[in-house]
Parts: C-alpha cells; sequence; structure tokens
C-alpha cells in the first residue's frame, strides 16, 4: 500500500506564531513538475517544513503556503517563472507543526535544449531581517485587499504602490535584498 500524497487540505489548521530560522549558510533547494508537484527536496527543506521528504514528494508545493501570502505574489511567481523567466521574491512558508519561516527565493525554469519548459527549481535561503520588516506590512495590506476585493484589487494596490516608489517589483526584492530602505 503506498502512502497518501499531502495536500493542501492537509497543511495545519492550528496555525501558531513560532518563527524558524534558517541558518546563515544554509539553502533549501526543491524542483517541482510543471504544475508544482514536488520532485525533489534537500534535508534542509524537509527540517525546516516538518515534513519528511516521502511526504513531500509528490504533494504540491503550495503544502507550505502560509495563509499570511498575498496570492498576488504566487500569480506573479509563475506569470515569470512561464515565461522562462527569474522570480526573486520573500515568503512565508508554513511548518507542519503551525509555525512558519520566511526565505528569500529565487525560481527559475528548467529548460532542455530547445528551451522547452520541464520543470521547475527553486532555492531559497535567509532573507535580511531588514527586508522581512519592511514586506510584512506590504503583505498585510495585500492579503486585506485580496479579502475585499479579490487578487486583481491586490494587484491593483501593488501596481499603486510600486509607481509611488517608482520602482519595479524586481527592483523592490532586490533592493531589500541589499538593505535599501524604502
Amino acid at each position: 500500500m503506498s502512502a497518501r500524497i499531502l495536500t493542501k487540505k492537509d497543511a495545519p489548521k492550528d496555525i501558531n506564531n513560532q518563527e524558524k530560522y534558517l541558518g546563515d549558510n544554509d539553502f533549501i533547494v526543491s524542483k517541482t513538475d510543471k504544475s508544482g508537484i514536488i520532485v525533489y527536496c534537500n534535508e534542509i527543506f524537509s527540517k525546516m517544513a516538518g515534513y519528511p521528504p516521502s511526504q513531500l514528494i509528490g504533494a504540491n508545493h503550495n503544502l507550505i503556503r502560509h495563509p499570511d501570502m498575498p496570492r498576488i505574489a504566487f500569480k506573479i511567481a509563475w506569470s515569470l517563472i512561464k515565461q522562462n523567466k527569474e522570480f526573486f521574491g520573500y515568503v512565508k512558508n508554513l511548518c507542519a507543526d503551525g509555525s512558519f519561516y520566511w526565505v528569500f527565493t529565487y525560481i527559475t525554469a528548467d529548460t532542455d535544449s530547445k528551451g522547452n519548459i520541464l520543470s521547475y527549481t527553486s532555492v531559497r535561503r535567509k532573507p535580511p531581517k531588514s527586508a522581512i520588516n519592511t514586506i510584512i506590512p506590504i503583505y498585510k495590506l495585500l492579503t486585506d485587499a485580496e479579502l475585499t476585493g479579490g487578487i486583481e484589487a491586490s494587484q491593483d494596490l501593488l501596481n499603486k504602490f510600486l509607481d509611488e516608489k517608482n520602482t519595479s517589483y524586481e527592483e523592490l526584492v532586490i533592493n531589500l535584498q541589499k538593505g535599501a530602505v524604502i
């Protein structure tokens, strides 16, 4: 009898405010198929997420999506990587025990010799605390907008914010990673 594949419905419902931290030299690595199903994960990913690799492999990566994450962030990510472009961003992940951890993530498409997308690889590391302190209130505004007006409201709010700051999403993320204050 094979093990049941975990889905988003298996994510913890009792979410707590306990934060886990990646080590300064830790890198989380995972690979998914084109639909977001995990086909590889390293030991650090398993340890941080709180699931054994056997439960992560075959599960959709959204299993660890924290409800504090605005859906617009994932819409941006999927839009870029499906175009074979890189995505950089800050992500709050949900652990099996209801705790969470923040990462600075890089996602790229894996392609064949003709440029056809085969899979996606994500590498995550510990983000600067200053970046997380900046992004938390922005994500709160975006998730609140999504609750009242859907993802379109969140997109409009993000576009307005970026216009006011005279920056793009990519520039915002990279500048926060460099320690810039916005």
